[in-house]
Parts: C-alpha cells; structure tokens; sequence
C-alpha cells in the first residue's frame, strides 16, 4: 500500500469508537441507569486499551522500533496523540459526572453524598463502618523514595496521602498510600436515610479520606487523592513452537498482574510536587501519566445500586422465541427439513441450547465437535458436553486459550471437560481459532446424517443477551463437507488437499475471497452495470482490504458500511472515498455480527462470518464466513441492513469530516435496534399464525 493512501491509525480510530460510548453517557434520551453504566462501559473499554495497546506503543518506544504497518506512524507520536485525545475525553467524562449524572440522579432521589454532606447519624455509620469493615484491610505504607517503594497491584485503587509531622522540628514532607479495599466491600455505600424516599450513599474511597487521621495519628493530613496503575496485559509467550503452549500459558498469567506499568491514573486536582514525588517513587515518565477525575476504576458504575427505580432502565425486551427449534417435538427432523437463521439477543438463544442438550441425550448421537473462544462462567452448553461424553458420545472440544482475559476461565472448563472424558485440543502456536461453529454426527441404520450450527458469536449464554449475532443451522452437504475439513485440520494439524469453495477460511482463502468478490464489483462498474457492496463488521483495518475498497469507489462501487469500532477507512474523501458511506451504530446491544454483500450483477451474494477484515482475522485466525444460500435467509438479512443503514437516531457519521456527528436525515425516526426487534417479533408471530 502506497503511503499517500488515506489511513487512519488503527488506536486513534478506536479512541473516537470509545468516545461514542461516551455519546452514549451524556445522551438524555438514554435512561438515567443506562448512562452511568455507558459511563462504566468507556472506563472499562479505556482499561484494556492501555493494557494492551499504549503497552504495546510503549515497548516499541523501548525497542527503538516503528510499527508495523505498511503506512508508518512513529510509536512516540501516536502514544503523546493517544494521551492527548484521553486527557479531553476524561475531562468531559468528568464533566458528564458531576454536572450532570448526579444532579439528575438528585432529583430521582438518588444522593452520591461525601462525608461533609452526611448528617449526624450517617456520620456516626461511616465511623462505625470504617472501623468494623474497612480498618481490617488497611496496610498503609510511608513512601520514602529512596528506600520504601511499594509494588501497585494492576488495577487497585489506592488513596495516595500528603502529610507534615505534628512535631513542630519536623519540617520534612510525608508521602503515603494506602489500598482502598473496594474489591472486597464494594465500592457504593449506601447509608441510613436522612430523609424518607432518598437513597443516600458514599463511595467507599470517601469513607476512607474522612477518617485518613485514624489512620496516620501522628500526622497533619494535607491533602488526599486517590491513584491507580495499570499494567501490561500482554502474556509474551517468546515462543508457542516449542515446549508445552498451555503450561507457559498458566505460568504467564500469574505474571499480568506484575506487568510494567501502562498508566498512572491521578486526580487532575493533584499538586505538582506530589505528582513528581509518586512518578520518582513508581519510576514513571510523563508518558505514563493520565488525568482523571476525583475517582477512578468507573467501570465499578456497572454496579451501582439501582434501588428497584426500573423506570430508569432500558425498558424490557424480552427474547422472542423460535418456536421451530424450540417447540420441536423431533430437533433433528425439523432440522433436516430446512436450514435455520437466528438472529439475537433479538430472538432467544434456547434454540442453541435445545441443539447441544438434545444432542447430548439422543442415542443416535455419535459424535459432538465444537470450538469454544469465550465461555460462560456457568455454562448450559458445556455442561450438556460434559454429559455427552458421560452418555458415552466422542466429543471434542477446541478450547482457544489465547483469548485474551479469557485465558483462565477457558483453561478451567479445559480441565472440567478432560475430567469427564471430553477430547479437549489447545490452542495452535501462531494463530487463534476464532471460528464459532459446531458439528454433529448421527446415525440411524448405518445412514450417518450431519448437522452444523455455524454463528458470528461465542458459545456464551450471557453475551448472547447482550451482543447481536447471527447464528444458523444448515444440513446442507456442501457446506458440511467443507466444515468437516476444517474440524479435521484441527484434530490433526494437516492441511486440507481439498480447496475451500463455499467457505471463506481464515488462513487459507478468507481474504482471497473477499478479494475476488470486490474486484469483481469494480469490474461491473467498469462496464457500466450497476456494482454495490454493503458491508457491517466490528472493525477495518486491513490496509490491503482498505486499498481495494478506494479502487472500488473511484470505480463507481456503491460501498455502504457498518462498522462499530476500529475504522481507518477515510471515507468521504473527494476521488478517493465519495463513493463510501460509513456509519457505526451505538445502542443498548453490542453491535457484533458481521455481514457481506455483493451485488454480483443481481445474483447477490451474501456472506456472515466470525471475521473482521482486520489483518489478524485475516492474516492470523482460523475464521469461518459461511454462505447465505435460501432466498428466505437473504431476504432477512437484507431487510436487517435496510434497517440499519436507514438509522438516524443511533447512527453516528464515519465519514472524514463529520466524524461521531448523529445521521439525522428525513422526518421517520429509525432506530435500528428497536425497529429490528420489532420486524422480528411481527415475523415470529406472522410464522405462528
């Protein structure tokens, strides 16, 4: 790719995704609940990202090195752009907070009080609640930077302390810290009532300020700010060819929480010698160092007490049975009869349940295959494996340990499996399986029958509430047969000698695929037939596949895109891009299913897939996309992209000069997801009449 090509650094791209989160706190039209929990959401997202990514700039900064993409962005650059563009995203999250967040929960009667606002009674509490509760867990520590310099767990808060001695000789400045014991009390206190009907609380971080001088008695508290480090979350496995993956796994994460240091997040309020005392204390530049707020660790709103006020809460959708699969007196029929695509959290994920539970009784079940990328904690699915291979079916399971803040939860469920006699394989050194399909073998009078269940999202009963997914049933030969090739691959390592046709693998033709189709749109356009593509993924950034779509537009392709998170696309752009029309939808689901289209001169081809075109999906993954073949099936995921393409509540500009602007067009009023789930339920009850 030529260096003049518009691109857009993928982490600057995903600090304006995040800021769209932050849309979403100040937004008044979102209740009351659901904004502190968007505001929760930002702060969590901003966590992993300095984890990963700023830990990432900054070991190429050490390393003396450029990244690695083909248009070249020195690391140092785009680390002090990344720390510029949080400084004013905090600032107005902090903003939203206090001006507006609190007063507004005030007067639903709802008080996040500090201590000088407590009476007299909800004093005497805090006291109480110190002592008993809090006290337990305090180890407070004197920093003397040149001999007493403590290790900051990644992630905790501390309250870090300025203080002079109360012995008038003593002149010196005193420095400390103390952990705030939030993961273990919480972190909202909610307090007897000074008034009836109000909701009074604290942060626990308050409670802890307040009684500081019971802490230190032997000095003058000047000031209190409260601090909290983030670490390197990367588990550098220096090489997954050799030696046992796994076990290096398991002894790396222990390691995380002991990672450099990515971020010291400290009260903007805080005063400039304390500041330089903690960065010559914890060995931090200015690069490490991140404003915030009067608190920190906000993804803890996520569990702020909701007080039974439902009506500050998105209103109810309930999951809208499939009743095909679900009311099925024989699964196995009704899915040999006709393929089935489901779309959730809009429709209800029992179907995929019923598919793994009935599987697991039914005695013509020989054989069960399945790759699991992020599991449940508690998970139906995996128990209905379990008892598979208890009932005396083969089952294997591929568990892909390098999903990252997955690892131990898929490691634990590894272990469960083995020890009820499930085949469990690992992750493949140099690539991360992160295709979502499953594959039953059945028998009946030495005929053996094959059922697949292929989706665009985890085996996850939680996620599959909370991110939108398409998951869908198929029996049909031609795209079993290819299926069977890939869980072969797995199980033995060894290359397919047959070519993928129907299926887009990644690794093997995914992107090839991709590319083919788009050129042969910019080949239509060329002879003047109409030529589109219509695309939705989480995330862009594939130069190459970035490239090809400039070659499109200034071929004439329409391009129409979706795209939720990381874009470096520059859509819009005058003989390079104004045939591209991007938006990325933001609402209570997250948008997870990916869709592509081609127009194909009128005999359209459809694809959903588990990949984006980001060059790991591409380059670096085991993906699926998989074919949309019934025109019943086409006709519903066109209607979907209608939909959201049509969204101009939720929907938010991607183009280069109206970037995270609301799409406000025409007098009807679309919100995607809403009118989504409405199509859906009319189309469910239409099919039940």
């Amino acid at each position: 790719m030529a260096k003049d090509i518009p691109y857009i650094d993928r982490d600057i791209s995903w600090l304006a995704f995040n800021y769209r989160v932050l849309q979403e706190a100040k937004d008044k039209n979102v209740p009351l609940m659901e904004r502190l929990k968007f505001l929760a959401i930002y702060s969590s997202n901003l966590d992993e990202f300095f984890k990963v990514r700023v830990a990432n700039h900054k070991n190429l900064i050490l390393a003396g090195k450029k990244t690695f993409k083909q248009v070249e962005f020195s690391p140092k650059q785009i680390l002090r752009e990344i720390l510029s563009i949080v400084n004013k995203q905090q600032k107005e999250f902090s903003r939203i907070f206090q001006k507006e967040i609190i007063p507004e929960l005030k007067s639903e009667g709802i008080r996040l009080l500090r201590a000088h606002q407590l009476d007299e009674e909800q004093l005497i509490f805090i006291e109480n609640f110190f002592n008993d509760d809090i006290l337990p867990y305090i180890q407070p520590v004197l920093l003397r930077e040149d001999k007493i310099k403590p290790f900051l767990m990644d992630g905790d808060l501390y309250l870090s302390i300025y203080m002079k001695s109360k012995e008038k000789q003593d002149k010196e400045k005193y420095y400390a810290i103390v952990k705030i014991p939030s993961e273990k009390l919480g972190r909202f206190i909610v307090l007897p009532e000074a008034k009836k009907g109000v909701h009074d609380l604290i942060m626990i971080d308050d409670i802890i300020r307040f009684q500081i001088h019971d802490i230190f008695p032997g000095f003058d508290i000047q000031d209190t700010f409260s601090i909290k480090l983030t670490r390197d979350a990367e588990l550098y496995i220096d090489d997954e060819y050799s030696g046992d993956l796994i076990e290096k796994i398991k002894r790396n994460l222990a390691r995380r929480k002991v990672g450099t240091a990515s971020r010291l997040i400290y009260d903007r309020e805080m005063p400039g010698h304390m500041l330089e005392y903690l960065m010559v204390v914890f060995d931090l530049s200015t690069l490490d160092l991140l404003e915030e707020g009067r608190y920190h660790s906000n993804s803890d709103f996520m569990n702020f007490p909701r007080f039974k006020k439902n009506h500050l809460k998105n209103e109810n959708l309930e999951p809208i049975p499939y009743n095909p699969i679900e009311l099925s007196d024989n699964l196995f029929k009704t899915l040999d009869n006709e393929d089935h695509l489901l779309y959730y959290p809009y429709h209800s994920y029992n179907s995929v349940i019923k598919f793994f539970k009935k599987a697991s009784t039914d005695p013509r079940v020989t054989h069960i295959k399945v790759f699991q990328y992020r599991v449940a904690k508690s998970s139906k699915i995996m128990n209905a494996l379990i008892k598979a291979a208890e009932n005396g079916k083969q089952v294997m399971v591929f568990i892909e340990v390098k999903a990252r803040f997955d690892e131990e939860n898929n490691l634990d469920w590894g272990e469960k499996l083995e020890a009820s006699g499930v085949k469990v394989l690992y992750s493949i050194p140099g690539v991360k399986v992160h295709s979502k399909v499953a594959l039953i073998r059945r028998v009946i009078d030495g005929q053996e029958s094959f059922y697949a269940y292929m989706s665009t999202g985890n085996f996850n009963e939680k996620t599959a509430t909370l991110y939108t997914d398409f998951g869908y049933f198929t029996t049909k030969p031609t795209i079993l047969k290819e299926l069977l090739r890939i869980f072969t691959f797995i199980e033995t390592r060894i290359r397919p000698d047959k070519k993928f046709k129907l299926l887009g693998v990644g690794t093997f033709n995914l992107k090839e695929k991709f590319k083919v189709l788009i050129r042969r749109e910019i080949d239509l356009a060329k002879e003047g037939k109409p030529a589109y593509i219509k695309l939705k993924m989480n995330s862009l950034q594939d130069s190459e596949m970035i490239e090809l779509l400039y070659e499109a537009s200034q071929a004439g392709v329409q391009i129409q895109m979706v795209v939720r998170g990381i874009f470096s696309l520059v859509a819009g752009l005058d003989k390079v891009s104004e045939n591209i029309k991007a938006v990325s939808i933001l609402d209570r689901f997250l948008e997870h299913a990916r869709i592509y289209i081609f127009g194909n001169n009128g005999d359209e081809l459809i694809y959903v897939s588990s990949a984006d075109w980001m060059v790991r999906n591409l380059h670096h993954r085991i993906e699926t996309a998989f074919p949309i073949l019934d025109e019943k099936h086409k006709e519903f995921i066109n209607t979907i992209m209608r939909i959201q393409l049509n969204d101009n509540i939720k929907a938010r500009n991607l183009a280069f000069d109206k970037m995270n602007k609301y799409k406000k067009t025409g007098d009807s009023h679309v919100r995607s997801q809403y009118d989504t789930y409405y199509y859906i339920k009319r189309r469910e009850e239409n099919r039940n009449l």
